[in-house]
């Protein structure tokens, strides 16, 4: 599997828009819900895969219902995948390609989403040199994707601890982000 890692897209914001119009007018159940673009392509300038990552960040009371709610748009359940406080979702369509998660209002699956955007939005130097990592681990025609995860780790590690994250959510992360069977 390649891994296609490209330049900045100004049209990333706006597929963002539209994919998060039509899932607030689905989640009208839960009123915690807040919609958030996080991932790569939330963060202007950085390189990433074009695929957006979507948080749907409720409050842990309505975690079931915005699961039903995304369900009954469409939504595939795809369970937490490994990551505690976190339910994953595939795409209803062949639209705009998106990875979209219910999470857990002020879980570290959370946290870690925002704290990796908030800081690289805030951090050029840190920007760049992420994307740079990225960028040359996805140019390795053989690069499959748990080695992708793990070797951008450590850069990773650093945008976390940039943006608050402690020692011991570092950790935690780094071990989701480590190959299977590690």
């Amino acid at each position: 599997m390649v891994i296609d890692v490209v330049a900045y897209s100004e049209s990333w914001p706006a597929q963002f828009e539209m994919v998060a119009r039509d899932l607030r007018a689905g989640l009208t159940c839960c009123a915690s819900a807040e919609v958030e673009h996080v991932g790569s392509t939330s963060v202007p300038g950085l390189a990433a895969k074009p695929i957006l990552d979507i948080d749907v960040i409720v409050d842990q009371a309505e975690v079931i219902e915005a699961v039903r709610a995304l369900t009954a748009l469409g939504y595939v359940h795809r369970g937490d995948l490994g990551v505690g406080g976190r339910e994953a979702f595939g795409a209803p369509d062949d639209g705009i390609a998106r990875h979209v998660y219910v999470v857990t209002r002020g879980t570290l699956a959370v946290r870690n989403h925002l704290a990796v955007r908030d800081t690289l939005r805030a951090r050029p130097d840190l920007r760049d040199e992420y994307a740079a990592v990225k960028l040359a681990l996805a140019a390795d025609p053989a690069m499959g994707i748990d080695a992708y995860l793990a070797l951008k780790t450590p850069i990773l590690q650093r945008v976390l601890a940039a943006g608050g994250l402690s020692d011991a959510e570092l950790e935690i992360v780094a071990r989701l982000n480590a190959p299977v069977g590690e």
